[in-house]
């Protein structure tokens, strides 16, 4: 009961901090859910969702504390206990395990100046293989204890001493692994990019394209650019991947970005030859038959259907620890397609059919429609009085008539310049570079009206010119 009356105001501190509060009963199973991941994202995700969902919030918050204790990194399990002593006070977990942190502090310590022994000794001996391996294992010691900033130094030394393609490909996904942790979302692109060109050789086996494509889609999410995202994990075909995922993203995360991301951005014919139609994504979407449904009833046309679907998923997105921020503005964008497509074909619907389709239970659809209407995505006017939504139709007319002077403009500007250029050549103003090959002169023109100059190559008769 103590724990239970304790989670409201542990939210109310996560929410003036800018944290994403999850009040209502999500649809994924805690335990199940996490199984789905390895290494530290596991740990990070039981933070987000303890921190964000009431529901979950002390189940999560001791899961993510018995993770950190299973591992190294102190940060995160006083991280994590911070959290449980103000949201479930009465818990023990909420005792702070001082013996555990001082024997793990000591032995990171330990572990880091060895593994620094030996790199030392490494460079000594001018061993560029040895220097290398020196520096992964210093990179992967400081990722699990939770010093980023100097695993991705450790790792980005091992540039220098890379020969073969394998091993620029594991320097680069070492990177890329860490950076996302960091949400150094620039510097996953930046690696993508370097290892991109290489291709290992076949008897490796190995296929890391459907790793770097999900890379590539979180760190363009991260970065706000939707449909390129979309893109990315559209393309990712994970049934032919040989190096795990589960470090970053799950099959069904993969699923959920791209559909999510491929509704918001792109329209219905892309959709269905995109996300319905794609053999590459069709692995991923079989993870998640809700995505596939919102998909298949948007180009369809069962708008308020779709957007039911999703609703009844809103939840688990905003527990997504890379979704949740961008969760408001992708529903936002669903919406706005939705009733655009749903408004197209008529010339005039009345409010009561569309709040009817798409508003909220006791609210109004008014002020959501002044607002597309005030960004031009929809090209309407609202009929107050009739309580009527009518289509803005374009003037054939006037639209002539702007073409026409639009051409006239042009011409005139066309035909005053080739005048100047005559009076330029009569007058002899003009200037001549050296004489080329082809008979072909680079000339000046000089703007009379706007004083700016611009360099042309021309080719002029002889008797124009009057050279000889």
């Amino acid at each position: 009961m103590a724990a239970c009356e304790s989670v409201p105001g542990f939210m109310a501190q996560m929410q003036n901090l800018g944290g994403v509060v999850v009040p209502e009963q999500p649809r994924l199973d805690l335990d199940l859910y996490i199984e789905n991941y390895e290494g530290r994202t596991r740990l990070e995700r039981l933070l987000h969702i303890g921190k964000s969902s009431v529901p979950l919030c002390v189940d999560a918050l001791k899961a993510a504390s018995k993770e950190a204790k299973a591992g190294q990194d102190v940060s995160m399990y006083k991280e994590a206990w911070d959290a449980i002593r103000f949201a479930a006070p009465n818990d023990p977990d909420a005792v702070r395990d001082e013996e555990w942190i001082d024997r793990t502090t000591r032995t990171n310590k330990t572990e880091t100046a060895r593994l620094e022994m030996e790199l030392k000794g490494y460079k000594n001996n001018l061993i560029k293989e040895s220097i290398r391996m020196g520096n992964e294992d210093l990179g992967k010691h400081f990722l699990q204890i939770g010093a980023l900033n100097e695993a991705a130094e450790a790792f980005g030394r091992m540039r220098h001493d890379v020969t073969t393609a394998k091993q620029i490909i594991d320097c680069g996904l070492h990177l890329i692994n860490v950076s996302i942790h960091r949400s150094d979302w620039n510097l996953v692109l930046s690696n993508v990019g370097k290892i991109s060109g290489f291709q290992p050789p076949d008897d490796d086996g190995i296929n890391v394209q459907p790793y770097v494509r999900v890379a590539s889609g979180l760190a363009l999410l991260g970065l706000g650019s939707f449909h390129d995202a979309a893109k990315h994990f559209l393309g990712t075909n994970l049934a032919t991947s040989t190096r795990s995922l589960r470090e970053i993203a799950s099959p069904h995360d993969v699923a959920v970005y791209g559909g999510l991301l491929a509704l918001a951005t792109m329209e219905r014919s892309e959709l269905q030859k995109r996300v319905l139609d794609n053999t590459s994504f069709k692995f991923a979407l079989e993870q998640e038959p809700h995505i596939r449904k919102a998909v298949s009833l948007f180009v369809n046309g069962r708008y308020s259907a779709c957007l039911e679907t999703l609703e009844a998923f809103r939840p688990d997105y905003l527990l997504d620890i890379h979704l949740c921020k961008h969760v408001p503005t992708l529903f936002s964008r669903v919406r706005s397609k939705c009733i655009k497509q749903y408004f197209a074909p008529f010339s005039c619907v009345t409010l009561a059919n569309l709040e009817t389709a798409f508003a909220r239970p006791g609210e109004s659809l008014e002020d959501e429609l002044v607002g597309m209407i005030k960004t031009q995505a929809l090209k309407a006017r609202i009929d107050s009085k009739a309580r009527l939504l009518v289509a803005v139709q374009p003037d054939p007319r006037s639209i002539m008539q702007k073409s026409a002077l639009e051409v006239a403009a042009k011409y005139e500007r066309e035909a005053k310049e080739r005048l100047r250029r005559m009076s330029l050549v009569a007058a002899g103003l003009e200037t001549h570079a050296p004489k080329q090959s082809g008979n072909r002169i680079a000339a000046t023109e000089v703007d009379l009206n706007d004083g700016m100059a611009s360099d042309e190559v021309m080719t002029m008769p002889q008797v124009i010119t009057g050279q000889s």
